[in-house]
């Protein structure tokens, strides 16, 4: 058996017990917007420096965010990548608090070079994770003594991708790439609107999908030496945004009591061609001094403000006999802005710790989500932001980092601020209140890196 059989049978291995069992990850009401929480395409590599990524290219590294890098694939060596990621989640909203531990499946990822300047990449990662379970406290109802209702809502579901990509270095100071991919998942929202009394009867709503699309991204470098130890490299890319054509499901149902299967009756409302996929740019710049530092710094917008996408309604709206459309400007455009570094000592020297790869990073990002619930026109918008740092370690002690065995480690905090107002005019017709949803997260991120010398040629003396 070959050595590349062994690898692949090694990859299914591993990648198919991930794949059935991994947990989703997370377990956040702000999951329930759009396709849920968009997942982070950073690498084992660069999760500790912010998730930074177009302008960096090293041989030794798969870098899927700019498929462009993928030219700087080294002619002997073949890469091998694998992540996951385990947090410990804080949720607060006024005096409820909710502590939640999670973990997931990052990435899996395979990279070689095809031919002189072509490297081909393949990858496999989540796109978005949706999990989520609460209820509202019980409300007494206006002009009815002693009759209460009460809310719950739950949500499954999330997309994954899986992405084929080949750069080419045409000039020496340019490259260009392409990652074409596959775009698959489900998703499914249930709301609940059930009262006190036995006898009054309940109301369930359920939104559902299945999506199935693929996708195209394409990517460009530009590399210029500043002197013979600095050199600077400027990256892009571009996502086409496009119609997904799949439809989109409402199924209200009618039961006797919120814990009754007895359904008196039930209606579906089918939303045809219901989803969009939105234009996204990225553009950043990486600085490299000789082998010891590199400082990057990234910005991504996403056009999710004009995409239709079919609303998922809050529980005043769980009454309506509406038709259910496809709607425009039901999320909002999503912008990132990260910036991170690695310095490490001497690459080459014989002490270990000199040999490791230092990194602290962080970024800034406003979500897609729309979580206003009224008819109050706000201005504001749910943000994220985190910190990170970590390390790469060779795994075997000898003086050549670059084609050493790595691991990566990546410690990181993440803070959600999410402002919404509810209108809860339900009980009484009261004034709509601001509320602030927060999730504070601890995560440690381990990547594990392959590099195997497949194409090295032996010289017979």
């Amino acid at each position: 058996m070959t050595k590349v059989q062994k690898i692949l049978i090694l990859f299914a291995l591993i990648i198919m017990p991930l794949l059935a069992h991994a947990q989703n990850g997370v377990n956040s009401p702000y999951s329930r917007y759009g396709f849920g929480l968009l997942s982070d395409r950073s690498m084992g590599f660069n999760r500790a420096m912010g998730g930074v990524a177009q302008g960096f290219r090293n041989g030794q590294e798969i870098n899927t965010a700019n498929p462009a890098s993928y030219s700087s694939a080294d002619s002997l060596t073949a890469l091998f990548d694998l992540g996951i990621t385990v947090q410990n989640g804080n949720y607060s909203m006024g005096k409820q608090k909710q502590n939640i531990k999670n973990s997931s499946f990052d990435y899996a990822a395979y990279s070689f070079r095809a031919t002189r300047g072509v490297g081909i990449a393949f990858a496999l990662m989540p796109y978005s994770k949706i999990k989520y379970s609460f209820a509202s406290d019980p409300q007494v109802l206006q002009n009815n003594a002693g009759l209460t209702s009460s809310y719950s809502y739950t949500g499954d579901g999330g997309l994954r991708q899986v992405m084929l990509g080949a750069g080419w270095q045409f000039i020496k100071p340019l490259s260009i790439g392409l990652n074409v991919g596959y775009l698959w998942g489900e998703y499914e929202h249930n709301m609940t609107m059930s009262y006190s009394s036995t006898s009054a009867y309940s109301i369930k709503r359920t939104y559902s999908a299945n999506i199935s699309t693929f996708t195209l991204e394409g990517g460009i470098q530009y590399s210029v030496n500043l002197s013979k130890k600095d050199r600077l490299t400027l990256g892009a890319t571009g996502v086409l945004g496009h119609k997904v054509h799949n439809d989109a499901y409402r199924t209200t149902s009618t039961t006797t009591s919120s814990t009754s299967s007895t359904v008196e009756a039930s209606a579906v409302d089918t939303l045809r061609n219901a989803f969009q996929l939105p234009h996204c740019i990225s553009v950043g710049a990486t600085y490299y001094l000789e082998n010891k530092l590199r400082v990057g710094i990234d910005f991504e917008l996403q056009r999710w403000s004009r995409v239709q996408f079919p609303v998922v309604e809050n529980y005043e709206q769980q009454k309506s006999t509406g038709n259910y459309t496809p709607t425009y400007k039901v999320l909002n455009d999503r912008i990132k802005i990260a910036a991170g570094a690695e310095y490490r000592p001497d690459a080459l020297g014989r002490s270990f710790f000199k040999r490791l790869a230092y990194k602290m990073g962080g970024y800034y990002s406003r979500s897609y989500a729309n979580v206003n619930e009224s008819s109050i026109v706000t201005n504001k918008k749910p943000t994220e932001f985190g910190l990170s740092a970590g390390v790469t370690i060779p795994i075997q002690n000898r003086n050549l980092f670059y084609s050493s065995p790595k691991i990566n480690v990546t410690f990181s905090w993440v803070h959600t601020n999410i402002p919404y107002y509810l209108n809860s005019s339900l009980n009484g017709g009261s004034t709509p209140t601001l509320n602030t949803l927060k999730e504070n997260y601890l995560r440690l991120s381990v990547g594990l890196t392959l590099s195997e010398r497949w194409f090295y040629k032996w010289k017979v003396q």
